[in-house]
This record gives C-alpha cells, structure tokens and sequence, in this order.
C-alpha cells in the first residue's frame, strides 16, 4: 500500500511540475466525456512529453460487476500492441547476429508452408511483419477468435497451406494476425525460449514493466485487472475474457499505463533507457527500420490532420499529421480495445486502455489530447467521433433489422425441409460444424470454436441466418448452401451480415462441404 501511495505522489508532482497545453483537470473531463459518450465503463490514459510523465491516471471502474475503480495500475489485454513487441524481440536478435530480417522463413520453420509454393518459398521473416503476404484481410483468424476454439500452434502453421491469396505476393496491405503468431515462434527457435519469456525476460525486466505478462495466464497479480464489457442486446454489460491461449505474440500481453509509459519512452529515446539513458535494449538501425515505411496504405482524402501518406511498418502503423511523423498501433480483443500513439519530433507519447470494444472512445481521447499539441483549438472530438459512430451503427442497425423483418416475414409454407440441409460439413483448415435439428429447431453447432453455436433462420432461397447463442459477438452471419443434383445440400458458404462485424470473424473465407 506504501509503494502504491509512493508512485500515486510522484506521478500527481509530474503532472503538476511539468507544463503542457491542457491541465489535468482538462483531461480529466475529455475522458469523462468519452466514458459517457461511448458508455465505457473503464478508461485509463498516459502521457509522455519530453521525457517526462505529465499524464498517468484512470476514470471510471474496472468492471460493472465490483465498482472498483480503474487506476493507472490496473491490468488491461492490450492485445495487437503487443506485435510491436515482437517486432522488437525479433530486432534484438537482429542486433546479436542471431537472424536478419529477410532471411527466409523456412530456414527458421521447415514446415511452413502456403498455398503458393512460389510465396512459400520467397518468404522472409520481414514479409511475416509487414501485412503483405497476400492473404485476405484477417485470414484464418477463426482459428483463434473468438477466444474458445482448441486450436493450436502446430494446427495454425499446417493450416496455412489452405488459406488462399486474394492479391499478388508483396503488392496489397491486408492486415494479418496469422504471420505475427509464426514470427513469435521464430523468437523461440531462434532464441531456445518461448517468446512469453524472450518478452518478459529481455524486454519487460530491464524496463521496470513489473507488472505485465506475456499472457492474461501468465499475470502474477490478477488483483487490480479489468472485466472485458460489450453491448448485449443493447446494454453495455460484462462478457467472457478473452485469455488468447494461442498466438501471444499477436495479442496476448497483458498490461497497464504505469509500465506501457516506460515502453513508449523507450520508443521516444530510440531504444534507450535507464538513468541518464546509458542503457541500450535495441540498436538505432533497429529503431529506423521498425518505424520505416514498409508497405504502403491507401490515404483516401488528408483528413483533419492534412495525412498523405500511410504505412506500416514493423508493428506499427506510420503517417503523416499536421506535418509530424505519427507511430502508432490499435489493439483489440473481445470487450477491450487499446490505443499507443507516439509523434517521435514533439517527443510525445499518447497511451489510451479502454474496457469496452468502442474504437473511438480511445480515438477521441487521443485526438483531443493531441490537438493540444497542435495547436488545434475549438475542436470536441469526442462529440464529433460519438456523432459519426452513431451514425455508423444506425445504418448497420438499419440493414440488420432489414434482414431480420423479411425473416419474421417469410411465408411459412414456402420453407424447405431442414432434412435436406442437416449433416456434417468440412472447411480444410477450420474443421467440421454439424447442422441438425434440435428441438424443432435447425441449428448450426463448430466442433473446434465452441462459441459459433446458434439457431439458424430460414432466409430465402437456399440461405439462412444463423443468430449466435454469445450476443456479445455481433456477428450473426449468412449461411448459404448449395445443393447437389438431388437437391440435397452439398457445402456452405458464410458471410456476415453487419458492415460493423470486426474482420476476424471470416467467415467468407470458409469453403464448406458435405463429409462423406
């Protein structure tokens, strides 16, 4: 209690000691604002300018269910910020000689293999980082999302073979959790240890992170962390946590503001750190090449920051804003989403945690935080963000509800017999998902991912909808057969109905058909 009290003191004398274009009390009220606006429960944010901690506090509680409150101690799943970390472990090893970045992968991982001998082959470890590989936006990510299905590592890397290129090798950003998983098993072949130790061991000891873990799992202090939150039929409420057993190295690390400060202070003084910063955890050259340009990303029209250019980069995603370089990264897991922001020039830090899986509560912090910087004045990006999202889910609303009225509307006697639809049905790399008719009622039920289990609803034609048992999931998709020359159902093919439904749920990547 005496250390907690200690640290508390120390960060309010910074926040009092050091200037900067809002106060506390400024800040305080933008995040309570954003709390209200995009009903968060729980939101805490840091701030480094200059080397110094200005900002390091929570508002709102950890969880609906205690009421305890959130603090700048308490644990969040921080989830895709944790690949810049990988990137990092991958850069260190860069730095002992251990690996370069465009060694191939199969040097590394014999087994890997895609469904493009040619790719297979050309793959290098940069490739792995960089979201150009040519797999489709969140390929193969039902194999580990949402967080309750048995696959495992060795399952992911054969399965990869199966996962077809929508665009050619090297040409097109898709953003891709799959290759962060295998990039964290090269931290282990190359290094001789999982890479939840290579993390925690070289990276999170020498910079005080004490609090962190590689894993939800792994956290040795469970006492101050957060409950995930969704909306359920309308109202925000506690959901299942997401632990991610497979795939850390994607998005399992576990932490808090007071330990991602000194992270994003490592990144402002490129890879130094400790007193006088006479300690060094990663080279200059690794420092430029994680926050260089590697493939690029269309800028559609300059925005409110005049942004022309995009990228990612090793972990991160790099821009252009009002003429400043801007290194940044989102994460996000069932009922949680996260947000590190860094402008390198301004010496700026911006770290933004939330407890509820609403993007732009995190946008609207960060963006009214830095347009202080700026010089941005008369701006309220939180009602401008609330405004646009509730727009956004207006329209999705309006055609989901579309959806369901011609359902509730359907002639009855024009529904097919759910005996030619019921059996087993295969996708090669996700598995088998059994229709059969329960109490009456067809419904859809995956042998691997427990929670894609659901009642199914006729629709037209020969497709259904399938409405998941989790309502937290907002992902009730299409589920459309094809039928044989007896008119028997013969494969499945799925897409999900919403616009909003986060990307990972890809369904339309799967190819359904009848076991034998």
């Amino acid at each position: 209690m005496k250390k907690l009290f200690f640290f508390t003191a120390i960060f309010s004398g910074i926040a009092a000691a050091h200037s900067q274009p809002l106060s506390t009390a400024q800040i305080d009220a933008i995040v309570q604002h954003s709390l209200k606006a995009f009903d968060v429960p729980g939101i805490t944010v840091g701030i480094i300018k200059d080397g110094k901690i200005i900002y390091a506090k929570g508002n709102g509680v950890r969880s609906l269910k205690t009421q305890l409150p959130a603090d700048e101690n308490t644990i969040f799943g921080i989830a895709s910020n944790s690949k810049a970390f990988t990137c990092t472990a991958l850069g260190m090893l860069v730095d002992e000689g251990k690996i370069k970045w465009d060694d191939k992968v199969r040097d590394y991982i014999p087994e890997f293999k895609l469904y493009s001998p040619y790719v297979t082959e050309a793959f290098t470890i940069r490739d792995m980082l960089t979201h150009r590989s040519g797999l489709g936006l969140g390929a193969g990510d039902l194999m580990f999302f949402p967080d309750s299905s048995d696959f495992v590592l060795k399952d992911i890397i054969y399965n990869l073979r199966f996962l077809k290129q929508v665009s050619e090798f090297r040409t097109k950003y898709d953003y891709d959790n799959l290759m962060y998983i295998l990039a964290g098993e090269i931290v282990n072949r190359v290094s001789g240890i999982s890479w939840d130790d290579f993390v925690e061991q070289k990276i999170f000891k020498p910079l005080g992170m004490d609090k962190s873990a590689g894993s939800f799992d792994r956290l040795k202090d469970k006492s101050n962390v957060i409950d995930a939150h969704a909306p359920v039929n309308g109202k925000v409420q506690v959901i299942a946590r997401s632990t991610v057993k497979v795939g850390h190295s994607a998005g399992g690390i576990n932490s808090n503001i007071t330990d991602l400060c000194k992270w994003v202070q490592l990144w402002l003084n490129h890879g130094k750190y400790g007193e006088g910063l006479s300690k060094r955890l990663f080279s200059e050259n690794v420092y430029r090449e994680i926050t260089s340009p590697q493939t690029i990303i269309q800028v559609y029209n300059p925005g409110p920051y005049n942004t022309h250019f995009a990228a990612y980069g090793l972990g991160f995603f790099l821009s252009d804003e009002k003429g400043y370089k801007k290194v940044t990264h989102t994460g996000g897991l069932e009922g949680m989403v996260t947000q590190i922001t860094m402008f390198p020039e301004l010496n700026l830090g911006i770290i933004v945690l939330t407890n509820q899986q609403e993007g732009a509560a995190f946008t609207s912090v960060t963006n009214q935080i830095k347009d202080s910087y700026f010089g941005i004045t008369g701006t309220d990006r939180v009602e401008e963000y609330s405004k646009g999202r509730k727009e956004q889910v207006a329209m999705a609303n309006k055609f989901v509800d579309s959806i369901w009225k011609e359902i509730q509307s359907a002639d009855v006697t024009a529904r097919p017999d759910t005996r030619l639809y019921t059996g087993t049905y295969h996708d090669v790399w996700f598995g088998d998902i059994y229709i059969a008719v329960k109490n009456g009622k067809l419904w859809f039920t995956s042998k691997r991912s427990p929670k894609l289990n659901g009642e199914m609803f006729y629709y037209k034609g020969n497709s259904f909808v399938v409405k998941w048992q989790d309502r937290s999931m907002d992902a009730d998709a299409f589920v459309n057969f094809s039928l044989d020359e007896q008119g028997k159902a013969d494969g499945i093919k799925m897409r999900a109905i919403s616009p909003l439904t986060d990307f990972s749920y890809d369904f339309h990547d799967l190819e359904f058909y009848r076991a034998k």
